[in-house]
């Protein structure tokens, strides 16, 4: 009775997919995108916390993503275009096990996924409903996928590592994402983190957590941000070297003037 109350549900939302084409969407994105293998190299020298600081003052406060911390200690900064999944709150004529085998799956959301790219994941927050487990995450590894990140939580923990898959999440928990969540579609916008996503916009992770950098400010940041990191290493030094702060940071005239002919 489940499995036929489940099946017009599922063909509904196969049928509604169908005429969105979320394959063909994100194809189509990621051909256009802009991330070089230059700027993924610079962009890989500039932290997260520097990032949201040039951000900020082009006035965008809410590019940190909540709930986006390292699954394993010292995972590298990585770098990629987004690749967006989104669930739902839990429905039981959807959220069941043989939703694993409906067109609209995590698993069919992988096959889908480019090289390269960082799978970030609109979990809700839920935190008692691991989204993604070693063997989805073997996968991952498999079609070169950068990393993934949600503000949700994983499950299978020991295998999730062995995988090394670099992941970025909320923790960890035993259930199964059908236990309280939803998934309803990839290649479309999201929000994850308290963070609007977008399919191709661009994805920085390190220690910190991670955060978003939109297309119309990635030329801003490969600009400033590295700039914007000698800067501060520079200040650093300073400190390092006896000097107190006002008038070193921020930056006086006479600083500025010092600063700029370190350069030279």
């Amino acid at each position: 009775m489940v499995i036929a109350v489940l099946a017009p549900a599922l063909d509904a939302m196969s049928a509604a997919r169908k005429m969105r084409g979320p394959i063909h969407l994100h194809r189509s994105l990621f051909s256009k995108m802009s991330l070089t293998p230059e700027a993924i190299a610079t962009l890989s020298r500039v932290s997260t916390a520097t990032i949201t600081t040039v951000l900020l003052k082009k006035g965008l406060r809410n590019v940190w993503m909540r709930g986006t911390k390292p699954l394993r200690p010292g995972q590298p900064r990585l770098v990629g275009p987004a690749f967006t999944l989104r669930f739902v709150p839990a429905r039981e004529d959807l959220a069941t096990p043989e939703s694993w085998s409906s067109p609209i799956s995590t698993r069919t959301a992988i096959e889908a996924m480019p090289e390269g790219c960082i799978a970030v994941v609109d979990a809700m927050g839920v935190t008692d409903a691991g989204i993604f487990g070693d063997i989805l995450c073997a996968r991952m590894v498999k079609r070169g996928v950068t990393a993934l990140v949600t503000d949700g939580v994983v499950r299978d923990l020991e295998g999730v590592l062995g995988t090394g898959l670099p992941v970025w999440c909320d923790g960890f928990a035993a259930p199964p994402s059908v236990a309280g969540l939803t998934f309803v579609g990839w290649g479309e916008p999201i929000g994850c983190g308290g963070v609007a996503i977008f399919p191709n916009d661009i994805i920085v992770a390190d220690q910190d957590g991670a955060v978003l950098i939109p297309q119309a400010f990635l030329d801003l940041i490969l600009a400033e941000g590295a700039e914007q990191e000698r800067m501060e290493a520079w200040i650093v030094n300073e400190v390092n070297g006896g000097a107190v702060l006002p008038g070193l940071y921020p930056m006086n005239a006479e600083t500025k003037a010092r600063y700029a002919a370190s350069k030279k």
